[in-house]
């Protein structure tokens, strides 16, 4: 082991560390979806369509941060 591979791997987990703000923000999302359903019950269908449409563009960016996670640990 040497300085490039502790770089890698220090690199590695701050890319990891960006799923963090996603994984946050998906929570927040259900939790106002579910607001929304409690509170107008016939509006549940475009709540949940829409919230899950959100859920997806936010996981999509975590798994953007694993994919340069791996980028970072196996190719540089």
């Amino acid at each position: 082991m040497d300085l490039t591979d502790g770089l890698k791997a220090i690199g590695a987990g701050l890319a990891i560390l960006a799923a963090l703000g996603p994984g946050i923000g998906i929570g927040l999302m259900v939790q106002g979806g579910l607001q929304g359903i409690g509170r107008n019950p016939d509006a549940a269908g475009a709540i949940q369509t829409n919230m899950i449409l959100g859920i997806v563009f936010a996981e999509a960016v975590a798994i953007y941060a694993l994919v340069v996670a791996l980028v970072i640990i196996f190719v540089l």
